[in-house]
């Protein structure tokens, strides 16, 4: 188990992480989010002693990384796959970590034919490729066979095979009752591999919860409805009392009731129609809602709102709901964007102080 407990580093006046607690249990995949900036990466060097805290604690099975005799053999890291000696073969990069930590020689070929390494074990890293070199951060840190282990962005650089390969690989570690700690900015890639989340912004802890009441306390599921015959269904929906919000090209957005009960109301006033699809919600959008006010690089296009995310378009968009964790939920759209722009006006103003 990882523990931390109110964990703050600062960087001069930068405030990188803000007294964050949180604790990674065995058993589960335990998925780390948070947008560019957000303390992730610091928080993971704090974890491993390779920065110091400011303030607070992290605890690996109850003790500091730097008690651990031979850490390799607790927690197994890979937070840069390039940190490796490039004039090194791959087996002798892991055989050095390997004597450091008493390990058997005998591990380093175990490991290496784990991630498919074998055929290049003697060769120098400096040669490898992206993914080649990840695969053999990888390895590094299995080497010891731990019981924790981290990853930040693991599949960056594998092809289709290596993220399957991998996503199967930590649920298979955690089956075995690890404790196993992931961050990526990969959203499809966590919502298939991850049981918990761990979601900070601007160094602080927004949520600690499983995937599923994750996204469905931070987004937003609905019905997608579309026929020839708008004029009608629309006056169809407002006589039942069925708010819709158009989303151009002619369809409409209702989440008050079900995609069943749709097509029966349409079918007993014989509306035809082309389109009836229920959307499910999806982690990115849950991400996206609740970060939005703690991006500290954002950019977005014309047409979508403060997290990202299209706007609703035509004469029913004037007031739509807020998903839950959206800005200004509980209030009207209106009020909503004009809190956004407040912010971002205020953060404008101290960014231009502290220049």
């Amino acid at each position: 188990m990882i523990e931390l407990e109110g964990l703050t580093k600062r960087f001069g006046p930068k405030l990188a992480v803000d007294d964050l607690s949180f604790r990674v249990r065995p058993g589960v995949v335990t998925g780390f989010l948070g947008p560019n900036g957000a303390g992730k990466s610091t928080t993971m060097r704090m974890m491993l002693d390779l920065d110091n805290p400011t303030s607070g604690t992290v605890r690996i099975d109850g003790r500091h990384y730097r008690e651990l005799d031979e850490p390799l053999k607790y927690i197994g890291a890979l937070l840069d796959a390039k940190a490796m000696h490039g004039g090194r073969s791959a087996y002798n990069n892991l055989l050095c970590l390997a004597q450091s930590n008493r390990i058997p020689a005998s591990r380093v070929a175990e490991v290496l034919d784990t991630v498919g390494l074998t055929a290049v074990a003697r060769k120098k890293t400096k040669s490898f490729s992206l993914g080649m070199g990840q695969r053999l951060g990888i390895a590094s840190a299995l080497l010891g066979d731990p019981k924790i282990l981290m990853f930040d962005e693991p599949v960056n650089g594998l092809d289709p095979e290596g993220i399957h390969w991998i996503r199967h690989l930590m649920k298979g570690l955690a089956s075995e009752g690890r404790t196993i700690f992931v961050s990526s900015h990969l959203m499809s890639e966590m919502a298939l591999t991850a049981d918990h989340l761990i979601v900070i912004g601007q160094g602080r802890l927004l949520a600690d919860t499983s995937m599923a009441d994750f996204i469905q306390q931070n987004s937003r599921s609905y019905v997608r409805i579309r026929s020839p015959q708008q004029e009608h269904l629309k006056d169809l929906l407002a006589s039942n009392g069925i708010p819709a919000v158009s989303a151009g090209s002619g369809a409409l957005e209702i989440d008050a009731v079900t995609s069943e009960e749709l097509g029966e109301l349409a079918a007993r006033h014989q509306i035809v129609l082309h389109e009836l699809s229920p959307q499910r919600a999806s982690l990115e959008e849950a991400f996206m809602r609740m970060t939005a006010e703690t991006v500290e690089y954002h950019a977005h296009s014309p047409g979508e709102d403060a997290a990202g995310l299209p706007l609703p378009t035509g004469p029913l968009a004037e007031e739509p709901r807020q998903a839950p964790g959206a800005p200004g939920w509980g209030s009207s759209w209106t009020e909503a964007r004009a809190k956004t722009a407040e912010t971002k006006a205020t953060r404008t103003t101290k960014t231009r102080k502290e220049d």
